[in-house]
This record gives C-alpha cells, sequence and structure tokens, in this order.
C-alpha cells in the first residue's frame, strides 16, 4: 500500500498561515541540509495531491521554476512540475494544467483508491481546509511538520477542525540551522 505523506510549513504556535492567508513568517534561508531533507523525503513521491485553491498558486509557481534555468531552485520546480498532480475540487469541471487531473468524488474515497494503486508515495500540500479534511479522516501515514521559528498569535490551522484526538508517535525530530526543526510523526493506530 502507497503512504500518503503531509509535507507543511507551520509557525510555532501551530498556523500554516495568518487569518488572511499570510505567508510572510515562513523561513526561506534553507541550508542544504533542509534542501537534502526535502529531497529524500520527496524522491519516492510519484503523487502529489492538492486542494484546488493551493494549486491555483503552486502548479504555476512551480511551472515557472522549473522553465528558469537559473532559479536555485530549479530542480525542485522540475519535481513539482514533472510529478503528476491530482487536485480534489468540487468547483472545476476540467484540469486547467498540464500533468494534472481532478478529483471529484469524496475525498476518502479518492485517497483511498489512490492509495491502493501501484506507484510510489503520495505526498499532500494544501491549505488548512484541504489538510484538515485528510487529518480529520485518518488518511495521513506520515506528517512531516515543518516548525518555523516564529508565532503570529492567530491563523488557519490544520488542526481546528477534529472531532477526536489523533494521537501520534514521534519518528524523529531534526532540527536545521535556519531554525525550523522538522518533526516526522505517524498516527499511532490502536
Amino acid at each position: 500500500m502507497r503512504k500518503l505523506k503531509l509535507q507543511v510549513q507551520m509557525t510555532l504556535d501551530g498556523y500554516i498561515a495568518g487569518p488572511n492567508g499570510e505567508m510572510d513568517w515562513m523561513t526561506f534561508d534553507w541550508d542544504d541540509a533542509l534542501n537534502q531533507y526535502v529531497t529524500e523525503l520527496t524522491e519516492p513521491v510519484d503523487t502529489i495531491v492538492l486542494g484546488r485553491r493551493l494549486a491555483e498558486g503552486f502548479i504555476p509557481h512551480w511551472a515557472s521554476v522549473a522553465a528558469d534555468p537559473d532559479s536555485p531552485e530549479n530542480a525542485a520546480g522540475r519535481k513539482f512540475t514533472d510529478t503528476p498532480k491530482v487536485v480534489f475540487s468540487r468547483t472545476l469541471d476540467k484540469s486547467e494544467w498540464d500533468n494534472t487531473v481532478l478529483a471529484k468524488g469524496e475525498l476518502a474515497d479518492e485517497i483511498t483508491q489512490l492509495k491502493s494503486g501501484n506507484g510510489g508515495d503520495i505526498i499532500a500540500y494544501g491549505g488548512a481546509t484541504f489538510v484538515s479534511s485528510l487529518i480529520q479522516q485518518g488518511l495521513i501515514d506520515e506528517f512531516h511538520l515543518f516548525i518555523n521559528p516564529v508565532a503570529i498569535g492567530s491563523g488557519m490551522s490544520i488542526f481546528g477542525e477534529l472531532d477526536r484526538h489523533q494521537h501520534l508517535t514521534l519518528v524523529k525530530a531534526t532540527p536545521f540551522a535556519c531554525g525550523i526543526i522538522v518533526l516526522h510523526y505517524e498516527p499511532r493506530r490502536d
């Protein structure tokens, strides 16, 4: 069975964006070790799942990075552009992007079908609503929480809509020179 991994940037106080979607708090001065962590995390990934709202910025951004051979993020841009993507949307009728299909069914059914298919790992990126739904339905197999060294006081949380406790087991905590700590958790399946 394929794994669904979550990679998300978060503040120290647990937000993935400010109250109006602000992301000006993110740490961008990543060192080689953090870049290597992301490379190793995404290497076995052959499918990206996204919510529609994030896809509207994520897909065009990484396509433009991939198109710029002088960009320091060119390799990441190519990885994100070349990897097939599934965008979850109830409002779009067709995909607006290359190498991308839409999923319009029930989230749990669509993710379960993806996970039971052939292939490598799947990685989720998304806004608070999409990721909250994945977490609430117990669909995430690995959490990779990139905790940035900043508190913003209020904002959008991926854990705000839980209807029950989510017990997790810490696999590894990795600090990086830029101040980000990556917490790798897996759900405790009791």
